[in-house]
């Protein structure tokens, strides 16, 4: 096998496509985000990297919460759409079906089967991106994505982005069970 060196903005593959919640201008948001990961097991912290200039860095600078929204793959459109229309603008929340939980100011999609309500727990500011790591106040689930209790990512069906190519690509079939696959490979 031939490695070859490419460009440093490569991109871990793939990157979970969600559409974070925020109020701006006393009305809900939503913008869809790929830099997102769970980042620490208790308290349970998500992170989200978003460009400083956006609204909903804006937003959630102000208000100190967000939501965390799963579209499934029957929201790619929707979902990209609000990638291309800017929140100062255009009223988003007109799209969906919107619910509250415990934080007024974070607002959450019906549609969406999956969704977390977060509390900022920190901001980091980097050159062009802040990283707002929330942490997972209470989380929302259609009992129709559960399996014994618990989210089940082919009932989600969620979707996923790939860069620098800008491709979403639905999620695959299970490979094994993590820390159960590596087994045979002990003493």
């Amino acid at each position: 096998m031939a490695m070859k060196k490419i460009d440093s903005n490569a991109f871990v593959y793939p990157m979970p496509m969600v559409l974070v919640g925020t109020h701006y201008q006393d009305r809900p948001n939503f913008m869809p985000v790929g830099w997102i990961n769970r980042v620490n097991f208790n308290p349970p912290l998500i992170a989200a990297g978003i460009n400083s200039r956006h609204t909903t860095a804006e937003a959630i600078t102000e208000t100190e919460v967000f939501s965390v929204n799963i579209p499934d793959e029957s929201m790619v459109e929707v979902t990209d759409y609000c990638g291309l229309v800017k929140g100062k603008n255009v009223d988003k929340s007109e799209l969906f079906d919107i619910f509250y939980g415990d934080l007024s100011a974070a607002p959450m999609i019906k549609q969406c089967k999956l969704t977390l309500e977060c509390k900022l727990f920190q901001k980091v500011e980097f050159p062009t991106n802040t990283l707002f790591v929330g942490e997972i106040a209470n989380v929302y689930a259609d009992t129709s994505i559960l399996t014994d209790e618990k989210p089940d990512i082919k009932k989600l069906k969620p979707f996923t982005l790939t860069m620098p190519d800008n491709r979403y690509w639905t999620v695959g079939e299970r490979l094994g069970d993590a820390w159960k696959i590596g087994n045979s490979l002990k003493d």
